[in-house]
């Protein structure tokens, strides 16, 4: 015969409702103290919020760039013999950056100098040429001359003695005769004269035109000799160095690159969602961690690179000590100006285009969080979409550690 024996504990049953019980209470305990608690109002700080006309700048970033920039080439082909200064140095227009080697274009200078003294020279010879030339013709222009004075006189005679009856007719009519061909010798020679005068004047403007040729021929090899020399040409500084020493360059080859550090220009990138918006000739302010520069844009590009536009900005105020090419800054970029528009003072934990819970003072003497939409920073002032109302007070203080409350009571 088998007994079952019911095997009951009571003692559970109570227990496990006692542990019930308590659960409840300690959730409602907690969840009472989240939703409210108690603080004094004088550790908080409120920040009220304001109404009224903003001029709306958007954040930039980017880089000083030099505004003027020049590319120092080859002017011959050689050899990198020398270098002397490297990229970051400061320079002026006279600065030597590097020299460079053609023992050929020394030849072909020498060589254009002696063929210029040897035209020098035959022109020099020429002239004196020529001038003893111009002495023969006007030697024989004075002996014609002569003779006509010759002829003149005899026929002089031969008119007297022809009107006291003596001589002949004949040797009248011979007389004339030899004054008027003396006379047509000196026409013919003095016309040949000046036709002389004249094409030595064509064959020595010839000659300097040849001349000229010759020195502008010097001058240019001489130039491409000086300018082995490679010098900077521009006040700056020396931003990149192509070549290094003993490579052979070619005519034109790129060996370095100059730019100016006192004249600068900012290159920034712009949001793509308010490129458009941002006309040019805009006001720009630009920070260099030591200062604030004022400037204005001058051109926006149209290609979108990584969600960003390029810009570039003119300098308009003086640049801070700190400001040199290639430096990182920082820039405040008028968008537009706008009226009646509800804004707070930027202060730490609030993020431009969000929405955030911030806790808000209510007039029950409480302060209670609500849900805010920010729209964007412009100029240290943070514009707000939604959720809050002209005069109302947010709390500044830092209340990360009261989050889990929804509801707080101030005490006096």
């Amino acid at each position: 015969m088998k007994i079952e024996l019911n095997n009951n504990k009571p003692w559970k049953k109570w227990l496990a409702f006692s542990l019930f019980i308590l659960l409840i209470g300690y959730a409602t305990v907690a969840v009472s103290s989240k939703s409210t608690k108690s603080l004094d109002v004088s550790l908080i700080i409120f920040q009220a919020v304001e109404r009224g006309a903003l001029d709306i700048y958007t954040n930039a970033y980017g880089e000083f760039y030099s505004a003027k920039e020049r590319l120092l080439t080859a002017p011959a082909q050689g050899k990198v013999a020398e270098i002397l200064v490297r990229p970051g140095t400061k320079i002026t227009p006279e600065t030597i950056i590097l020299t460079l080697f053609n023992p050929k274009l020394e030849q072909e200078v020498n060589a254009a100098k002696g063929q210029l003294a040897q035209q020098e020279a035959q022109q020099q010879a020429y002239k004196y040429e020529q001038q003893n030339e111009r002495l023969n013709y006007q030697g024989r222009i004075a002996d014609i001359e002569a003779e006509i004075e010759k002829a003149n006189l005899e026929l002089s005679v031969n008119e007297n003695l022809s009107n006291l009856g003596v001589a002949s007719k004949i040797e009248l009519q011979r007389a004339k005769l030899a004054v008027k061909q003396q006379s047509r010798r000196l026409e013919f020679e003095k016309e040949k004269f000046l036709q002389f005068v004249e094409m030595q004047g064509y064959q020595l403007t010839q000659r300097k035109i040849t001349i000229s040729q010759q020195i502008s021929q010097v001058a240019m090899l001489q130039k491409q000799l000086d300018d082995m020399q490679v010098k900077a040409g521009i006040n700056g500084s020396l931003q990149t160095l192509e070549v290094e020493l003993g490579q052979s360059v070619q005519l034109g080859q790129a060996i370095a690159k100059v730019g100016s550090d006192k004249e600068l220009i900012a290159r920034l990138r712009l949001p793509q969602q308010q490129a458009d918006q941002i006309d040019i000739n805009a006001p720009v302010v630009i920070n260099t961690q030591k200062g604030e520069v004022s400037a204005h844009i001058t051109r926006i590009e149209s290609v979108v690179t990584n969600g960003s536009v390029l810009a570039e900005a003119v300098i308009d105020g003086k640049l801070t000590s700190n400001s040199r090419p290639a430096l990182a800054i920082s820039a405040q970029v008028f968008v537009k100006h706008q009226e009646n528009i509800l804004y707070i003072p930027q202060f730490s934990g609030l993020r431009p285009q969000s929405k955030q819970s911030v806790f808000v003072r209510t007039s029950s003497n409480r302060i209670v969080q609500r849900g805010v939409t920010f729209g964007v920073l412009t100029q240290e002032k943070l514009i707000i979409l939604a959720g809050l109302n002209f005069g109302e007070e947010i709390v500044k203080s830092d209340m990360s550690q009261y989050k889990k409350f929804t509801e707080i009571e101030l005490i006096h």
